[in-house]
């Protein structure tokens, strides 16, 4: 490995997985860290790995990210330079059942993470954030440049913690950081936890599928490979210090840290996405209209300027070219 290569933990994730397979695709050295929970099926983790692992410049270590002392350990003995740091627990939901599983993950993981790039004096942090910091907000489409200060669930409110963690790192130590607040991704190789996994499995196996908010929710799904092409060009966009702390706003800062969102600027109807799935699948789905969901929002979409502006992108694929990729792959995968 050289100091060209890129640390991306959660790479046995779905978008940690993305990112690395497209990085190793282009001939960059990728240094993966997962430690492979069984928050959803372990054996879809260990396949994405093996398909990373047939690439001669990628790297893997099992570790966990709250174990200080094994963060401490890759940080002072890898080779690489930038960091992707996308290993976290997810959920909305599964955080009002196991809040400590957050504690842990998202919090004392990523101050690990943290410890390790201030003393390695790492040139560039990409983190992972999400659209959930939006919480309590209203006013659409979601803009960085509105204060995110009504976080909704547990999940949420770590994730506006890692934003400010990250900042005071770049203030206090001149780290470059990048947070990345993602929009409900979907595509191939997928989270079994999310919308798209969920209503094809059932749908294959006869199941009813439960819409939430009696079928009224909006969300701004966002293609696997837009997402990644996006990562990788926020990876050589290093932000710099701002000369001036006139006009700041919630998105930027005198201290070299800067957040983008990572959405398609195009909310699809939830139910619009099951009959393009059954149109897919070929099978009639069975749904149970159910109240909103502790946490949950009726509606997102993400205001994406800045990103186009910054980085010179804009995420292409369409909902319906989303879903029959999907399809293929779920179809491939699981062999239905």
């Amino acid at each position: 490995m050289s100091q060209d290569a890129v640390l991306i933990t959660g790479a046995a994730g779905f978008i940690g997985f993305a990112l690395a397979r497209r990085l190793l695709e282009a001939g960059r050295a990728v240094v993966g860290v997962d430690n492979i929970n069984d928050y959803y099926d372990p054996a879809l983790k260990k396949a994405r790995l093996a398909v990373l692992s047939e690439f001669d410049k990628f790297a893997f270590h099992k570790a966990d990210l709250a174990d200080r002392r094994a963060v401490e350990r890759m940080f002072a003995e890898g080779e690489f330079g930038p960091v992707v740091h996308l290993a976290a627990q997810a959920g909305v939901r599964y955080s009002l059942k196991n809040p400590y599983a957050y504690l842990d993950a998202n919090l004392a993981g990523f101050l690990n993470v943290l410890e390790g790039c201030r003393h390695r004096k790492t040139g560039h942090l990409v983190f992972a954030s999400s659209s959930s910091v939006y919480g309590g907000n209203t006013r659409l489409p979601f803009s960085v440049h509105d204060n995110v200060d009504h976080p909704i669930s547990l999940y949420a409110a770590t994730k506006k913690a890692n934003e400010l963690m990250a900042h005071a790192y770049s203030h206090l130590y001149g780290l470059p950081a990048t947070g990345l607040r993602f929009f409900t991704v979907y595509g191939p190789w997928g989270r079994p936890d999310m919308a798209m996994y969920i209503f094809a499995k059932a749908i294959t196996e006869g199941q009813p599928i439960r819409l939430f908010n009696r079928g009224e929710m909006r969300r701004d799904f966002t293609y696997i490979d837009d997402v990644v092409i996006a990562v990788e060009r926020v990876i050589a966009k290093i932000p710099g210090k701002t000369q001036s702390s006139d006009n700041l706003d919630p998105s930027t800062s005198t201290a070299p840290w800067r957040v983008y969102n990572i959405g398609n600027n195009r909310p699809v109807e939830v139910p619009r996405v099951v009959t393009l799935l059954e149109q897919e699948l070929g099978r009639k789905a069975k749904t149970e209209l159910a109240p909103m969901q502790p946490g949950d929002v009726p509606q997102t979409c993400a205001e994406i300027d800045d990103l186009m502006r910054e980085v010179g992108f804009r995420p292409a694929t369409s909902i319906e070219d989303g879903v029959q990729k999907f399809v293929a792959w779920y179809r491939q995968y699981h062999g239905c």
